[in-house]
């Protein structure tokens, strides 16, 4: 008996293997307001923070998608605002023979998840920039947020089978 393997250059061309590879992680957007400074900075109250969370997917080519991970917090102090961070964290992701019911969850579960660790290094380090102890924001169950949404989008499809427009921003609680 012999043993068959594949080799990169057999007859037909490249054995290829399912893959999933990071191309790039870059930060595309990133802004920092103080609407009431400098009155509001002598106020001596801790902030109350909300932080908003959406996941945005552009697909750039066969295979390939641009996942960005949005999020705005905001800091207010007697019902002013403190200060206001809007940052886009992003990324390329490449996907080769990846089955395509795959694709999805890994868009929605697997690249925010790679994201998010520098999405908070960005965060606390423009807050404390800003003059602020850094905010250093807690782990996201991306995973749990996927299925949010799709048993979001499964309830807004009405019944003449068109999908209503929705919100899809998640707010987490501070």
């Amino acid at each position: 008996m012999s043993e068959q393997t594949a080799s990169p250059k057999d007859g037909a061309g490249e054995a290829v293997e399912p893959s999933f590879n990071i191309q790039r992680i870059y930060l595309k957007d990133l802004s920092l307001e103080q609407p009431n400074a400098p009155a509001i900075l002598l106020v001596q109250e801790e902030p109350q923070i909300q932080m908003e969370i959406d996941i945005a997917v552009d697909p750039l080519a066969e295979g390939i998608f641009e996942v960005a991970l949005i999020a705005t917090l905001t800091a207010r102090v007697d019902g002013k605002v403190l200060f206001l961070v809007e940052a886009k964290q992003a990324g390329i992701f490449h996907f080769v023979l990846i089955p395509p019911e795959q694709v999805d969850p890994m868009l929605g579960v697997t690249c925010p998840t790679i994201l998010f660790p520098y999405l908070r290094s960005n965060v606390a380090d423009i807050v404390s920039r800003a003059g602020f102890q850094p905010i250093h924001l807690n782990e996201i169950n991306f995973h749990s947020l996927y299925q949010q949404r799709l048993l979001q989008a499964q309830g807004s499809v009405g019944s003449d089978g068109k999908e209503a427009a929705q919100e899809s921003k998640i707010i987490l609680p501070n």
